[in-house]
């Protein structure tokens, strides 16, 4: 069987935030010029928002400028923000209330909403159907196309029918090819194409390493009675003690919380496991008064691009772009990224339409570096460019002061400083034997859960007999090497219990079950021998969220 071929104008690589928005505006230009355009979204999951998981409160700044009457459209935005709390966790009973003028400013929520942003992206694309965009849910972009020239020339999608071993099944279908003037690559953090042409067109070779966080996230229907519609609660402190980032819960619509944990991936014991200390954060009486006479409905973790303005790569290149969260565009000073993806993507439409409306010829999308320059987004990102170092370099209490500093009497630039912090997350594991190891609880079945438990909760499903997507660049390397020198820390960073180290005939194997897989990046960003490589499973594998 043949591939097939389909031309575009436009290919746009994932239905996120950024992705969508791309494709909105660009039709909404397209049609206020009376031009003909067809674009094209492809996303790998089962549905539209299948993979979207954001805490989330959103700040609607970019959706305001993408669709003035999107309240009449009747976006999912039904809970505004009613008050801030802001705790430090000194210990696993006790907590201090932070007043508003010891927090930076950029963690002030008045004006936002608590959402889904899986519903909201759901929405986006029907708001682009209603344009004219095309958009293929189900349909993984696995490999980049190249002009003669070296240019992208789009992208192929996944085959479908492919053994473990290699075989054709009888429900074998090859994937398809989609070509396009302009590829956007909008396929969030960690996005195995956006990795390719950062290595192929050396995006990153004048910006500080990028840093990545992993984000938990658990919905909780809980008693009516204590419920608090628009209450936004964020936690800095226990139980990060060996690590840094920071805890949430937020009263949504509908009697439900949503509660997680942000912990960066640059910690150093490779005993740490982050889904324990997730669970183990439910257990103070700041979370639990909520959550003991409740239900959790649902589970997921996602890595987090948050790098900011220090890391960001050059986001054009011969025949398209990087934007959102592939290229690294989140605030983390305001612990959100949607907005600015949706921004990038935004400015992306806007250069992309003026290239094709002129007939550029360059395939080269050199003036998205001045559009971006001129933009909000660019002044947003640049005052919090601070924010992540700090807390890297100081910890969270130090690093804490120095944002509150800056955020609130500089305006985000004190006296020009720019702190860097260039060591890569996976290089920051001491070994083992320089470690202490950490013993955490049981789960009792209440508060905290088993990975299997959790994994079930996130809908996840793969094909089971099909090519591994976890790839191994050196089968021998996680039990000659990251075992004895790390005590194989794949088994504990990995959110939903993929890697394991077992015993076959006396002899230690590392067992991948890649049906667990949750999509998160993790293994990607954290193996300290940079080991792993994640790729696209089959079309619709991986989580299935229903509203996160």
């Amino acid at each position: 069987m043949e591939r097939e071929s389909m031309d575009f104008d436009v290919v746009i690589v994932g239905a996120g935030p950024s992705g969508l928005a791309a494709a909105c505006r660009l039709m909404q230009m397209a049609n206020e010029a009376s031009q003909e355009l067809m674009v094209c979204v492809v996303e790998k999951g089962s549905e539209v928002g299948a993979h979207i998981l954001s805490g989330a409160v959103f700040e609607p700044r970019a959706l305001e400028e993408l669709f003035p009457d999107h309240k009449e459209r009747k976006a999912p935005l039904s809970t505004p923000v009613t008050e801030d709390e802001i705790y430090l966790l000194k210990d696993d009973t006790s907590s201090q209330k932070l007043p508003n003028g010891l927090t930076p400013k950029t963690m002030h929520n008045k004006g936002n909403y608590i959402t889904s942003m899986g519903n909201m992206c759901r929405w986006l694309a029907e708001q682009a159907e209603e344009l004219g965009v095309e958009i293929f849910p189900g349909f993984p972009a696995t490999d980049i196309l190249y002009n003669d020239d070296g240019s992208v020339a789009g992208v192929s999608t996944g085959d479908m029918g492919i053994s473990a071993s290699g075989e054709h099944k009888d429900s074998y279908m090859p994937g398809m090819d989609l070509r396009a003037r302009y590829t956007l690559f909008a396929e969030g953090s960690r996005g195995h194409l956006g990795k390719t042409l950062n290595e192929k067109f050396a995006l990153d070779k004048d910006a500080s390493e990028q840093h990545y966080a992993l984000g938990f996230k658990e919905i909780w229907d809980i008693d009516p009675a204590l419920h608090q519609p628009g209450k936004v609660i964020h936690t800095a402190g226990w139980p990060l003690d060996e690590a840094t980032g920071g805890s949430y819960l937020y009263h949504a619509e509908d009697n439900q919380v949503l509660v997680g944990l942000i912990v960066d991936l640059n910690y150093d014991n490779p005993y740490l496991s982050p889904y324990d200390e997730f669970q183990r954060l439910k257990h103070h009486p700041l979370f639990s008064q909520y959550l003991k006479t409740g239900k959790r409905v649902s589970y997921g973790a996602r890595a987090i691009t948050k790098g900011g303005f220090n890391s960001l790569p050059t986001m054009n290149f011969p025949g398209g772009l990087l934007v959102g969260c592939n290229a690294g565009t989140l605030n983390f000073a305001k612990i959100k990224g949607n907005h600015t993806a949706m921004k990038s993507g935004m400015i992306a439409a806007e250069t992309v339409f003026e290239a094709i409306a002129n007939n550029n010829e360059s395939k080269n999308l050199t003036q998205f570096a001045e559009n971006l320059k001129n933009s909000w987004l660019y002044d947003e990102l640049y005052r919090s460019r601070n924010f992540g170092p700090a807390i890297h370099k100081y910890g969270n209490f130090w690093g804490g002061a120095f944002n509150t500093i800056e955020q609130n009497f500089f305006g985000g630039n004190m006296m020009g400083v720019t702190l860097k912090d260039n060591t890569p997350d996976h290089a920051q594991l001491k070994t083992a034997d320089n470690s202490v190891k950490i013993n955490y609880p049981k789960p009792d079945g209440k508060l905290s859960f088993d990975k299997p438990s959790s994994v079930y909760l996130s809908n996840t499903n793969h094909e089971e007999d099909q090519p591994c997507h976890l790839q191994l660049i050196d089968k021998e390397i996680p039990i000659k090497v990251n075992l004895p020198k790390y005590a194989e820390p794949a088994q504990r960073y990995c959110p939903a219990g993929v890697y394991e180290v077992i015993e076959q005939n006396g002899e230690d194997v590392f067992q991948i079950n890649a049906q667990n897989c949750i999509h998160c990046k993790t293994c990607d960003i954290k193996d300290p021998s940079q080991n792993i490589r994640w790729v696209t499973p089959e079309g619709t594998g991986g989580p299935n969220y229903p509203n996160m």
